[in-house]
């Protein structure tokens, strides 16, 4: 990152705020997709991705990757398995913002990233500094909070939470490219999707079918509205420093909350904002350790003795062999 000008750590910084910008907004836009029911919006979602990264894909020639992949049958596996959990949490996410439960999806993004750290303990065996201890702790205080006040476990926010941390999980080991990711994933969920559309229009329930061109265009941007995030994440990761995005990805749940409790008007008990404040506390925690332990490497790695040159290596002798 050091050899990074200020002009491109400032379009990554942009391009970081319009992807976490646009993630924290979208759910204004599931209720437009109405009166499609959530598996038909996922469905469209499938379809429509594949097409938008498709083109994008033979607008910048990036095809190498698709051999080499089909080539490697663990990590097709691998990526089968991701399409298979980012199925679920977009189909939970989708129903639950159209079903009246953003903030309870919003919560399930704020608590990702201590669902992912002990994912990391009990899957990768990774050890813990004691402030990621503590923050672990507080949010499964949060969680316990959280599940008396609602008289049962937020289980949308878990669900989205660990299928998104798993998610993240088996694509650090795929390791492919945000956009050749998407297409790989969806071009595996394209016919299920496609198949089910056309049942539905067999049955006379397709909406794209019967609700008119608006609707259908609408149903058609989902793919724009699932890839364009990406492309600017995309942008922003090779610009700006992890710790700044680190920082960033708290803006999605944040707008989301906001929109829930702002614009849609959900109920915020004394409970759930007990709940929410812990989930805070633990966040906050996270924050300030990794931002500690960056200064103190970056630190380490400033006052450290530069390497002395090694001795260039002399030959044998062919007499002596």
């Amino acid at each position: 990152m050091a050899d990074i000008s200020k002009g491109e750590r400032r379009a990554g910084l942009l391009n970081g705020f319009a992807a976490y910008g646009m993630w924290g907004l979208v759910p204004l836009f599931w209720p437009l997709l109405k009166p499609a029911g959530s598996m038909e919006i996922l469905a469209h979602r499938m379809v429509w991705s594949l097409v938008f990264v498709a083109v994008a894909l033979v607008f910048v020639r990036r095809w190498a990757w698709a051999g080499e992949l089909l080539r490697q049958p663990r990590r097709l596996a691998l990526v089968t398995v991701a399409a298979a959990v980012i199925t679920v949490n977009w189909g939970v996410y989708i129903w639950a913002v159209n079903a009246g439960h953003v903030v309870e999806a919003s919560l399930g993004y704020f608590i990702n990233p201590l669902v992912t750290i002990a994912m990391g303990v009990l899957l990768l065996k990774e050890r813990l500094r004691p402030a990621q201890w503590t923050a672990v702790g507080v949010g499964f205080t949060a969680v316990v909070v959280l599940t008396v006040g609602y008289g049962q476990p937020p289980w949308i926010s878990l669900v989205l939470a660990f299928s998104f941390a798993t998610y993240g999980l088996v694509k650090k080991k795929v390791n492919l490219g945000g956009i050749e990711s998407l297409a790989a994933e969806t071009a595996i969920q394209f016919l299920p999707a496609l198949g089910y559309l056309l049942w539905l229009a067999a049955h006379g329930e397709s909406s794209f079918v019967d609700d008119g061109t608006g609707h259908a265009a609408l149903l058609a941007s989902t793919g724009i509205v699932t890839a364009l995030p990406l492309v600017c994440f995309g942008a922003a990761a090779i610009r700006v420093p992890l710790s700044t995005l680190g920082l960033l990805q708290y803006l999605a749940p944040v707008f989301q909350f906001l929109l829930g409790i702002l614009y849609f008007h959900e109920a915020m008990p004394p409970e759930r904002w007990a709940g929410f404040a812990l989930v805070w506390v633990a966040l906050a925690l996270l924050t300030w350790d990794a931002l500690r332990t960056a200064h103190r490497s970056a630190r380490a790695l400033a006052t450290a003795p530069l390497p002395r040159p090694a001795a260039p290596a002399t030959e044998t002798p062919a007499s002596q062999v």
